[in-house]
């Protein structure tokens, strides 16, 4: 469907000064050529915005049958006839013409003067012949890297364009014939542009891909129907056609079924595509054939009878280019910097016209539906121009819609979005014309050629008759001498800005309606900006502030539209406010002025956008009046969302009084914990703590718990991409830290934060940042609590080390405590399976040295009973103990703890004897059984009975101990092994009760 508009997209035109009748042209960069009838030249007009020119004459070898024009080598390609041969030529170099020089030198494709004339290259004229052994029928230049196709019968052949660097420091252009693709059909008109082929036929449109293979690959073909393969060139051409059907002839039409095949399907078209490389600097070269697209159509005789006038025509693709890439004005240097990020396919029936998007695969844009039969069009990324016999007529394109989403992974998000690709297409304007029969286009010129017939002709040149104003008598109007049929016309383009803003004037006929035609309007200029912006070669300046600033305001304007009108799109009202950059004070004062009344009038879209903005961390402070009116809206549209506006960082200007009174009505209509939760905090900035405690006794720790979850901001919010904490939250921080932190464990529970979050949140509450070495006693709360909930074992790792590291640090004496902890060990023990039993000997060497009143004993006891848990490993926390020194009993038994944990009992006896010998016994009991048990004997008791020599007397400790030693392994011994494990320089009296202790204990058993 087509939406028509009187918009003018056209401004001034002027006519190309010919002084012959223009047979064909062609145009690019900034010039005109135009090939005249019957003339072996062609010459070349500069224009610019308000002039055209003649620059140069170019003399061709024949007549110029087909001519296209590159941007890249700056060349000019011709398929030629003289004498009835056919033949292609390249013209390079051609800008010297303008000078004056009448230099030219002729050469063939792949030959260079290898000691050219000095300047030779520089001021003289290549012509470069392109021999073929079939004429040429169409030619194709690629506007990304400059190569040339050429449309033969059967057959496509592909030549590269070459940058050579001559001697003397001189440059030159060359092609190179690369590549053949033998086709089973005769191609009408082809289109080459980064790989990608399209080629029409009468009634058929087939679109590939050619993609490079590793040497030596096979190669991806269909079924070879025709008999083409992989031969020579020659032999190819001059195999016979076979007719494919009886009837086929002259004088019959084959009319095919209408047919539209994506992808791979392309290959059940029937046309076979056979690669050949031959090429010669890149030895074998292979290339494999993608199919993106076919297309065929049956004749269409809506209006007309004839089959020559129901044919496709203006075949064309369309790249458009990513943007912010650095150009270069060297032509080289912007062959390479061009990067493709989508492709458009175009063409056209006589009334209909079909956009395809062709990257990897294809999809049908637009259709364009014309009021009369078209006899040309060209693709722009803002416009399609078409022709018809007597009207050029402007429609609005896509490709800027489906480029947006092909270069940003974050449209259709809340954060961007764009008009969608199936938008109505817009007809924009139609002005009339005389017999126009070519069209062209460049820039921000549209290129028209007209041959009017001659009843055109003599109607103009009848006599007219004209009215003198001074004698009031009617004159006879004398014609001139000659007037031609004929006229090439140089038409301009507006503005984008200008055209930008006459279609937003235009939209606002139907802005009281509140009709799609508003939105469509709109959308139609946010396009044509859009595409403005994606023009490669727009640098900074003033006209890209200008598009830059009104891309924004079509933002705003959109985002008013949706936000108004109740349609299925109105929650793309966020996505454009987003990109207006207009702050939430600018749309809501917008809304107030737009829409001027109460809540009611306001549109689901401006609901969502207040909803969504209200709940992200904006820098962006509502005024009191501002604040109170978003109260208003809420309370008339949705009044459970009052809380949650409440918390948001812009509503921190919002008078509490206003507030409670608007919370008081939910409260008794809708009653939750987070409206309770929302009351409390308004009494505290209300200062009526009375009435706070009333309310957060209303609901048990649990429920509330549940409350901050829904509404996190009750607790914290960020700033400039830091935590705050709330004035609620500072007050549950003295008055019910065990609700506090329970409810950050919560929020980290369900992902509403992170675990570095929740330690910045702790550490900017206890006003720690400054210090950032100090651990807060809350922040170690909240560590425990975490602990307790089981987490991932990566997290779990992460909180072992944090809290290991803490405890050492405290019981170090590095770092006092600045509050009581709100677990105890036995808590912790009771409720966490990550805290283990403490070991009794460990329990009887600290309470020898520390009691409980020590400041650093809870943290000693939960160290060591993690050591003692299942989930610490061991050998990752020995470098965590540096800081404690064996000078102690506190510290010695996290040491000998460590290396009991990991196996080296010998060394932890060694380090109790040394330091706390009464608890050896203890240790050894609780530590050495199992397989552990022979180091009584083999390690306990002689090291014993060695310190005791040395000791005398006077170790008691030590011989108490050897006691309990020797009754252990009296009962475990043989008597011959227990006489063995005795010292020989014992004393009899001594180690004589224990043997007949254990004579009499084997006896009885």
């Amino acid at each position: 469907m087509v939406q028509f508009y009187n918009c003018h997209p056209y401004g001034s035109q002027h006519i190309v000064p010919l002084k012959q009748e223009p047979e064909l042209f062609c145009c690019g960069r900034d010039c005109v050529f135009v090939a005249c009838a019957g003339a072996c030249r062609i010459d070349v007009f500069a224009v610019s915005q308000d002039l055209c020119k003649f620059f140069c004459s170019i003399n061709t070898v024949g007549e110029v049958r087909q001519m296209r024009y590159s941007d890249v080598g700056d060349y000019l390609v011709a398929i030629e006839e003289k004498t009835q041969v056919t033949s292609l030529r390249a013209y390079v170099n051609w800008r010297c013409k303008s000078t004056g020089n009448s230099r030219t030198s002729v050469r063939l494709v792949g030959l260079m003067i290898e000691d050219p004339l000095n300047g030779g290259p520089r001021d003289q004229m290549d012509i470069i012949e392109m021999p073929l052994s079939d004429s040429p029928l169409c030619i194709s230049c690629c506007p990304v890297q400059g190569d040339l196709l050429v449309g033969c019968k059967n057959k496509l052949v592909l030549f590269y364009l070459r940058h050579l660097s001559l001697p003397s420091e001189l440059s030159a252009l060359d092609f190179e014939r690369s590549l053949i693709l033998h086709i089973n059909i005769t191609p009408v008109q082809i289109a080459f542009c980064a790989g990608y082929v399209s080629i029409m036929m009468e009634f058929e449109v087939l679109v590939l891909k050619l993609l490079p293979s590793p040497k030596g690959a096979a190669q991806t073909t269909p079924p070879d129907t025709n008999g083409l393969g992989q031969q020579d060139e020659g032999i190819i051409d001059q195999a016979p056609s076979v007719p494919s059907s009886p009837f086929e002839s002259d004088d019959f039409v084959i009319c095919r079924e209408p047919m539209e095949l994506c992808g791979e399907e392309g290959r059940l078209s029937g046309i076979s595509v056979t690669v050949e490389s031959i090429g010669l600097t890149k030895e074998n070269l292979c290339f494999q054939v993608q199919y993106i697209l076919y297309r065929s159509f049956s004749p269409d005789f809506a209006q007309v009878f004839s089959v020559e006038d129901t044919r496709l025509h203006s075949l064309q693709l369309l790249p458009v280019y990513r943007t912010g890439i650095p150009t270069s004005v060297e032509d080289s240097a912007a062959t390479h910097n061009k990067e493709l990020l989508s492709l458009f396919c175009f063409f056209s029936m006589p009334h209909t016209g079909y956009l395809y998007t062709v990257g990897n695969s294809s999809a049908l844009i637009s259709m364009y539906q014309y009021p009369e039969k078209s006899q040309e069009a060209t693709l722009t990324p803002q416009f399609l121009h078409v022709i018809t016999s007597n009207s050029l007529q402007c429609y609005t394109a896509r490709c800027s819609a489906a480029a947006a989403r092909d270069g940003d992974p974050y449209m259709d998000t809340t954060m961007k979005t764009c008009p969608p690709v199936t938008l109505d297409v817009c007809a924009l304007r139609m002005q009339l014309f005389i017999g126009l029969k070519a069209l062209g286009h460049f820039k921000n010129h549209v290129i028209l050629l007209t041959k009017a017939k001659e009843e055109d002709i003599t109607e103009r040149e009848t006599p007219k008759r004209a009215f003198c104003r001074r004698t009031g008598s009617v004159k006879q109007r004398t014609p001139p001498e000659t007037e031609p049929g004929w006229n090439l016309y140089v038409v301009n383009t507006i503005p984008t800005i200008q055209l930008y803003k006459e279609m937003v004037e235009y939209s606002r006929k139907y802005e009281t309606i509140r009709t799609q035609s508003s939105i469509h309007l709109l959308s139609e200029a946010h396009l044509l900006i859009r595409a403005a912006l994606m023009d490669r070669g727009l640098t900074e300046s003033t006209e890209k502030e200008e598009l830059l600033t009104a891309f924004r305001e079509s933002c705003g304007y959109l985002g008013d539209c949706y936000s108004r009108f109740d349609t299925k799109f109105s929650h793309l009202a966020l996505p454009y406010y987003k990109m207006s950059a207009f702050s939430m004070s600018d749309i809501l004062s917008r809304g107030t002025s737009i829409i001027g009344g109460g809540g009611e009038d306001y549109g689901k879209g401006f609901i969502f956008y207040l909803k969504h903005s209200l709940s992200e961390d904006l820098d962006d402070q509502l005024s009191e009046e501002l604040a109170a009116k978003v109260l208003q809206i809420f309370s008339t549209t949705e009044p459970v969302q009052l809380p949650h506006a409440l918390c948001s960082t812009s509503m921190k200007n919002v008078s509490p009084r206003t507030a409670m009174d608007y919370l008081q009505k939910l409260d008794a209509t809708h009653p939750s914990v987070v409206v309770t939760l929302a009351k409390a905090a308004m009494l505290l900035k209300m200062q009526d703590l009375a009435a706070y405690r009333t309310e957060m006794r209303r609901h048990t720790e649990i429920l509330m718990v549940y409350g901050f979850m829904i509404e996190p901001r009750l607790l914290m919010y960020r700033r400039n991409g830091e935590i705050v904490s709330t004035e609620l939250a500072i007050h549950l921080k003295k008055t019910q830290p065990r609700l506090l932190v329970a409810s950050v464990v919560a929020l980290y529970e369900n992902s509403k934060i992170e675990l570095q979050e929740g330690d910045l949140y702790f550490k900017v509450l206890c006003e720690q940042h400054a210090d950032e070495d100090r651990i807060p006693q809350l922040l170690v709360d909240f560590w425990e609590a975490l602990l307790m909930a089981c987490p991932q074992e990566t997290v779990l790792q992460d909180l072992l080390f944090k809290l290991i590291s803490h405890y050492i640090c405290r019981i170090a004496g590095r770092q006092p405590s600045d509050a009581k902890p709100l677990k105890m060990t036995e808590e912790l023990i009771n409720s966490c399976s990550h805290y283990g039993l403490i070991c009794p000997w460990i329990t009887y060497m600290v309470s020898k040295e520390i009691s409980p009143d020590n400041d650093s004993a809870e943290e000693l006891s939960k160290l060591q009973s993690l050591l003692c848990g299942p989930s610490v490993d061991i050998a990752s926390v020995l470098p965590f103990l540096e800081p404690l020194q064996e000078n102690s009993i506190a510290a010695l038994s996290v040491h000998v703890l460590c290396a009991t944990r990991l196996g080296e009992y010998e060394k932890s006896i060694n380090k109790l004897l040394d330091q706390c010998p009464e608890a050896v016994i203890s240790y050894a009991t609780h530590e050495l059984k199992d397989a552990s048990q022979v180091l009584w004997w083999t390690k306990l008791l002689p090291e014993l009975c060695s310190r005791i020599r040395h000791c005398g007397s006077e170790a008691h400790i030590l011989i108490s101990a050897l006691r309990e030693t020797l009754s252990v392994v009296a009962m475990e011994l043989d008597l011959k092994d227990f006489l063995n494990v005795l010292p020989e320089d014992g004393n009899a009296i001594f180690f004589l009760p224990y043997l007949l202790h254990h004579s009499l204990k084997k006896s009885v058993t």
